[in-house]
């Protein structure tokens, strides 16, 4: 059974949002929290570790663990895979932790199936015009992959109002600072501090 008080946070964004930078803080500072891990069949970037920023497995291994049931949501982005472990998922909520599952709309869609009580942040650039040159300025990628991830990016951002939150990342601390607060919101809410506290309301409520 899962901890009643654990929430599922789902976190999405256009590519060059800042999410992962975001998140990569938010887990710093929040003890709480963790991040389930993907797996992909996208090379690893300069700079990644398996096991840590991803899992990364070959296209034949993915599938089989699609045909399997093992991911709680799996998606074809650009011309990768990506999906999410349940069972790392669901023995985090058991433990008594907080997730971060970081997929696009459709694997939030595929999530929410299987836990309607997730919770869903979208992060969103400034503009189009600053997404544009946060693409541009990582130095990775040609300029027909860039113009392929602003078409998609585009995409992404039309189900913006799928989710429960709207965070827009123009200034870094302050979009950092909002979604701590989001996390401590849903933290408050009375369904979850009325099972932390039972014992403390029952006494104060007592005869």
């Amino acid at each position: 059974m899962i901890d009643s008080t654990s929430i599922l946070f789902i976190v999405s964004a256009p590519s060059g949002a800042g999410k992962t930078s975001l998140l990569r803080e938010l887990l710093q500072r929040d003890a709480q929290l963790s991040l389930s891990v993907s797996h992909t069949t996208r090379a690893m970037r300069p700079g990644e570790e398996n096991g840590v920023h991803y899992h990364f497995v070959d296209k034949g291994d993915f599938m089989q663990l699609v045909g399997e049931g093992a991911f709680i949501e799996h998606a074809q982005v650009f011309d990768n895979f990506y999906g999410t472990s349940e069972a790392a998922v669901r023995e985090q909520l058991q433990a008594g932790r907080d997730v971060v599952v970081e997929i696009d709309w459709q694997g939030a869609r595929q999530v929410r199936k299987r836990f309607p009580e997730a919770v869903s942040i979208f992060i969103i650039p400034p503009s189009i015009q600053a997404l544009q040159e946060r693409l541009s300025g990582r130095g990775q990628d040609s300029d027909e992959i860039i113009e392929r991830r602003m078409r998609d990016a585009q995409a992404e951002l039309s189900h913006y109002g799928e989710y429960d939150y709207l965070v827009v990342n123009d200034d870094f601390e302050f979009a950092l600072q909002q979604l701590g607060e989001v996390v401590a919101a849903e933290r408050l809410r009375e369904v979850r501090q009325q099972v932390r506290h039972a014992a403390q309301l029952q006494e104060m409520l007592a005869p």
